[in-house]
């Protein structure tokens, strides 16, 4: 969907972009192609889209994937979007299997529908444009154990992209960053100029390219212990953390586990890998 297509379709359906809901649809083609061709579709894809907008991104993954299910919160978008994928809609109903892509379309806000119908995403596909205004939720919510889908390909705020992609002892590198990268590996990731979207946002933007982990680092009975570990040693990123985690566990416990994993007691969250937060995890929980 060209600039001017998006532009006369908003305006002849007098559909006024709302802020508050991150509404910046990309419609640059080369982008949208790059977007598609780092996912490494085939037709025995299945692949969530979160946010589809006006569809121009949809409209790619219908004619490589086999299924799409697209949620988007704003209903006068889903009313567009029936129109323009009826006939992928009819294939995803049964009742026309000669289309390309099946297209189940909800009309829903992504978080409350992930919180409320936790399903297995673990053979599925995240592509999308995510809503800047809930990014960080949908990753969290969605990248989180042996249910997370096996890549996920998004297009968020270049601020949160650099979080997902830190490493110990980047500027980015936080909660965010060690939440999402126990599940998954990240694999790159590419900037989207603001001028690829409508309306321009204020702020740039990048794709990221994460794939989930072969192996969990950490049984599930295990992560709410990790949560609360990187959730204490970020909770003030300028104090040690020895000192943080000491709100939680015995100074005596903490000490030798830091000690067993050559910490130093002075160390700030920041600078303690992801290997190291997993490895205390199993220390402090045994």
């Amino acid at each position: 969907m060209k600039l001017s297509e998006m532009r006369e379709l908003l305006e002849r359906r007098d559909i006024q972009l709302t802020k508050s809901l991150g509404q910046n649809f990309l419609h640059d083609a080369n982008q949208l192609e790059r977007i598609v061709t780092a996912a490494h579709l085939s037709r025995t894809d299945k692949v969530l889209e979160i946010g589809p907008g006006l569809g121009p991104l949809t409209k790619l993954l219908l004619e490589k994937a086999g299924e799409v299910m697209a949620i988007e919160k704003d209903g006068r978008l889903v009313e567009v979007l029936r129109e323009y994928f009826a006939q992928s809609l009819a294939a995803g109903q049964g009742t026309d299997p000669a289309s390309a892509g099946k297209l189940e379309l909800l009309h829903a806000d992504a978080v409350d529908f992930l919180k409320r119908e936790p399903r297995d995403w673990s053979e599925w596909k995240l592509v999308a444009n995510l809503p800047y205004s809930v990014a960080s939720p949908i990753m969290v919510e969605l990248a989180a154990g042996v249910r997370a889908p096996k890549m996920i390909v998004a297009t968020l705020q270049m601020e949160v992209s650099q979080r997902l992609m830190a490493q110990a002892d980047d500027d980015d590198y936080g909660v965010l960053t060690l939440l999402v990268q126990l599940d998954f590996l990240p694999r790159g990731s590419f900037k989207i100029p603001p001028g690829c979207f409508f309306p321009s946002p204020d702020v740039d933007s990048a794709c990221v390219i994460l794939e989930r982990r072969a192996e969990p680092l950490l049984p599930e009975n295990l992560r709410p212990v990790f949560y609360k570990i990187v959730k204490r040693a970020f909770s003030q990123r300028r104090k040690m953390m020895l000192k943080l985690l000491k709100m939680d566990w015995p100074k005596e416990t903490l000490e030798a586990a830091f000690t067993v994993l050559q910490i130093s007691p002075q160390e700030r969250a920041e600078k303690v890998s992801l290997e190291q937060f997993v490895e205390l995890t199993r220390l402090l929980a045994a």
